[in-house]
């Protein structure tokens, strides 16, 4: 025998159904000794609790740092369980120095293990089993396709155990025999030959028809064939019940199926059965654990184990890896969207506000904003009352601002509306996503208030570093928003910029539209200042238009004793939709400083001004076509809009 065959010997003499810690340091010893992953499959695979051949390689491929076990404790392994070293080839130099343990139990010194121990040889030396076998009797079985090992055959040691008397259950797929399992005639634990794989095999009581039972062991199987008449099939062990249930469904797959657990693996018969499309049963909720069919026959009889087996469970259907509703489970009743601002946003969902600059955006969020903090009516609209988080990106000071503004106009104090100061990155990362669930959730806890209304001040602030026109990064974008808002089941708004061309709509990529809910749009023409709703997926206002002017709050002095100033939205009526040019951003820019001052100014005002923002060229253009267009009166060199203090009604 050379030196692989003598350490393949070792390893099949050890039980492969030990813990998992005996069984890793055995394939790291068999490593070690020169066997393949081929010698160590093999012998895994006459345990009950072999998984599968992919598990068994994953370990296998960890062996690569054996970690000091040498070949010398697999042959320690395999003596402390009655392996009897018959080589002669090897030199006593060469034989592990580590003396044999005595085992628990072993069989006696003079008990020489046969020299031929595969299934078919093992099978042909038994003889056939009887009704007066002890563990036949004890379970109420029938000895049919049974045998036992005889005291007369060359004796077969397996984990020390002598298997002479012992009953004899063959492994059978189809017509070749895989093992057999060893079943001892007084208590004690059931032996599986070594070295043989059980593989698809399975042992059959009674003959299959129309329903099959599956079991760990022949004792449950003989319980539950002889209440129902039905077959039933022995796995070998509860590891090996989802294989053995495959390999049925394939072979009949008209069959009825049913898993018949011991006590305490139901949630795995329940995913055998979902996989199978078979059914399950489980036993009395008040048994002990590993309680099974065979036990519920003795105890209660036959009457009640039929009873349990006949009214099997269908296992859940398997969740879909997507979010699916059926038509046909709708309800008859239709629920309507439910609205955060009456006809204008929708709870939970998500929306883009843009216009451009000096286009009063941001004062007409805030009004809006403020009126769902308070819980009041806006713009003739009604509003469901909640926190309000404003993601302050682009000027936090501005914001305090405004809002400081809007309490001394309404002469109210605002609750519940946070001003996040922090920057924040929607594109580089989940930190700051995190982080921004994490602050709502904490003001939550902290107010008693559930959050209604999360706005994003800017966009563009949001996003420092992405390319608003690339998809790639913008798609990034929309999953954390998309996720703050789900999250929070909150509404999101962000405030947007236009294009370069304010009639091609929101600045950047088309996706984001898509995205949201409501699109809102704000301009400032001539006529005035509107909001008009230019997208809604699930509401009817489409095409609404909200007129609105910004009146001007003083709200101190600055330190040149001049007044510090800021703005309130006003309601007021939409102007008409303009079917002619857009005001461009200078012209907007001109309209909002006059309306904002309220009284007329010099053009050479104006243009000092805006020096630092706008040509000076194109500041008197602007102003030149604002006066013909009718919104500035001009007098003397002094402009004003109109419709304000100094300027023509």
């Amino acid at each position: 025998m050379d030196e692989t065959q003598h350490a393949r010997d070792a390893l099949n003499h050890l039980d492969a159904g030990c813990d998992r810690e005996t069984w890793v340091r055995a394939g790291m010893s068999a490593r070690s000794a020169g066997l393949e992953f081929v010698d160590f499959n093999s012998w895994s695979a006459s345990a009950g609790n072999y998984a599968d051949e992919n598990e068994c390689r994953t370990v296998w491929k960890s062996f690569d740092d054996a970690g000091g076990v040498t070949p010398a404790t697999l042959y320690g392994m395999a003596f402390s369980q009655g392996w009897q070293d018959t080589s002669k080839s090897r030199t006593k130099a060469s034989r592990p120095m580590l003396p044999p343990a005595k085992p628990k139990q072993t069989a006696p010194a003079s008990v020489k293990q046969a020299a031929n121990s595969n299934a078919a040889d093992v099978w042909a030396r038994c003889i056939t089993a009887t009704n007066a076998e002890p563990y036949i009797y004890r379970k109420r079985g029938t000895p049919d396709g049974l045998r036992v090992y005889p005291t007369s055959a060359p004796p077969l040691v397996i984990r020390g155990q002598n298997v002479a008397g012992y009953l004899v259950v063959p492994c059978w797929d189809g017509d070749k025999l895989q093992t057999v399992q060893f079943i001892p005639p007084d208590k004690g634990d059931k032996l599986n030959l070594t070295g043989a794989s059980f593989g698809d095999g399975c042992f059959t009581v009674g003959e299959i028809t129309d329903r099959v039972y599956i079991c760990e062991g022949i004792g449950q199987a003989w319980a539950a064939s002889k209440a129902t008449g039905a077959a039933a099939v022995v796995c070998f062990g509860a590891g090996r019940m989802a294989n053995v249930a495959k390999v049925l469904r394939d072979k009949y797959p008209a069959a009825s199926l049913v898993i018949v657990p011991d006590k305490g693996k139901e949630e795995q018969a329940c995913k055998t059965a979902a996989d199978v499309a078979g059914q399950w049963v489980a036993m009395p909720a008040d048994k002990h654990a590993n309680y099974d069919c065979n036990d519920l026959m003795q105890e209660a009889g036959e009457s009640a184990l039929l009873a349990l087996l006949e009214r099997p469970q269908d296992p859940p259907p398997p969740e879909l890896p997507l979010s699916v509703v059926f038509a046909d489970e709708l309800p008859g009743s239709y629920t309507p969207p439910d609205e955060l601002v009456e006809g204008l946003l929708t709870a939970n969902d998500g929306s883009v506000l843009y216009g451009d600059s000096n286009s009063g955006k941001t004062f007409f969020v805030i009004d809006l904003a403020c009126a769902v903090a308070r819980g009041v009516p806006w713009m003739n609209r009604q509003t469901e009352q909640g926190l309000v988080i404003y993601l302050a990106a682009e000027s936090p000071a501005s914001v305090k601002s405004r809002l400081q503004a809007y309490q001394r106009h309404h002469g109210v104090r605002v609750p519940n509306f946070a001003i996040v100061q922090s920057p924040i990155d929607l594109f580089d990362g989940d930190a700051d996503t995190d982080a921004v669930i994490q602050t709502v959730r904490q003001i939550e806890q902290q107010r008693g208030q559930k959050a209604r209304l999360i706005v994003g001040d800017t966009l563009a602030r949001l996003i420092a570093g992405a390319n608003e026109n690339a998809g790639q990064d913008m798609g990034l974008v929309v999953r954390r928003f998309d996720r703050i808002r789900t999250e929070c089941k909150a509404h999101f708004c962000l405030i947007h910029h236009c294009g370069k061309s304010a009639a091609a709509g929101a600045r950047g990529w088309s996706g984001i539209r898509a995205a949201v809910d409501t699109e809102i749009e704000i301009t400032d023409s001539p006529a005035g200042k509107c909001a008009e709703i230019t997208k809604q997926r699930d509401l009817s206002t489409k095409g609404d238009r909200i007129g609105f002017k910004l009146d001007t709050v003083t709200l101190g002095l600055t330190k040149w004793k001049s007044p510090a100033t800021s703005c309130v939205v006003v309601p007021a009526d939409a102007p008409n939709k303009p079917t002619g040019k857009r005001v461009s951003e200078v012209g907007g820019a001109i309209m909002e400083m006059l309306r904002t001052k309220g009284s007329g100014m010099k053009k050479k005002e104006v243009v000092t001004h805006f020096a630092e923002q706008y040509d000076k060229t194109a500041i008197y253009r602007e102003l030149k076509k604002l006066v013909v267009a009718g919104v500035v009166h001009e007098c003397a060199g002094i402009v004003a809009a109109v419709g304000v203090a100094g300027g023509a009604k």
